[in-house]
């Protein structure tokens, strides 16, 4: 590989970017592209299917083709509120390979003795999560249903343009939420990207169903390319 070309998949991994090293199997030429680049490729729609599995491989392309070098970050998530639901989520995403952190300011909740084996920080939103630098790899699920809590991180999380951005709470008490959220000037696109109810609707009731529900809905953001019914709604 070109020193260059190194140089740059160093800076992607350093800047949590997504980027795909592109070799042409016919005499080896190589280029990076990007996520935040790949409108108008020539190879778009497989590098984009390569970014969202995560696996490099090859690909056929105008009868040439080309083996895909895949580098994406860490994906992670963010859960605000140290209740019942994170301790069923926590096990389950770290299986899943999500590099999970707990976020809650109300420290009888927000112990290591709950969750021990998951980052846990008894500190606000506001607080905590600037220095995390949220990004388009992050996931956020807010459960404490105080606006105290949750609004501060949905807010950063909207910013951030997060993948995946969730919220407990019956339709009512998210329709408040989304009127907070418009009173702060965030526009009804961006609000519409919160996933409330929270978690894919299999009928869950406990808060192990729930937190299957709510890492299904993750992966799905994640992994599956919207279809065009769902982009023009």
């Amino acid at each position: 590989m070109r020193l260059d070309l190194l140089t740059k998949l160093n800076e992607a991994r350093a800047e949590r970017r997504a980027a795909v090293l592109v070799t042409a199997m016919d005499g080896g030429a190589q280029r990076i592209v990007r996520a935040e680049a790949l409108a108008g490729d020539a190879l778009a729609d497989p590098i984009d299917e390569a970014l969202r599995s995560g696996k490099s491989g090859m690909v056929e392309h105008e009868g040439a083709t080309y083996f895909l070098t895949v580098q994406v970050p860490p994906v992670r998530l963010i859960v605000i509120g140290a209740v019942h639901i994170t301790q069923a989520l926590a096990p389950i995403a770290r299986l899943g390979g999500f590099d999970m952190t707990i976020v809650d300011p109300r420290t009888a909740f927000a112990t290591p003795e709950r969750f021990p084996d998951t980052p846990v920080i008894a500190d606000w939103p506001e607080t905590v999560l600037p220095p995390m630098k949220l990004d388009r790899y992050t996931a956020m699920a807010c459960f404490t249903h105080d606006p105290k809590i949750d609004d501060p991180a949905l807010e950063q999380a909207l910013a951030a343009d997060c993948f995946y951005i969730g919220a407990l709470g019956s339709r009512k008490t998210h329709g408040k939420r989304i009127e907070r959220l418009h009173a702060k000037h965030f526009t009804v696109e961006q609000t519409q990207r919160i996933h409330a109810p929270i978690g894919l609707d299999i009928g869950a009731v406990t808060p192990a169903e729930i937190a299957v529900s709510v890492l299904a809905e993750i992966i799905l953001s994640l992994r599956k390319k919207p279809l065009r019914v769902e982009k023009a709604a």
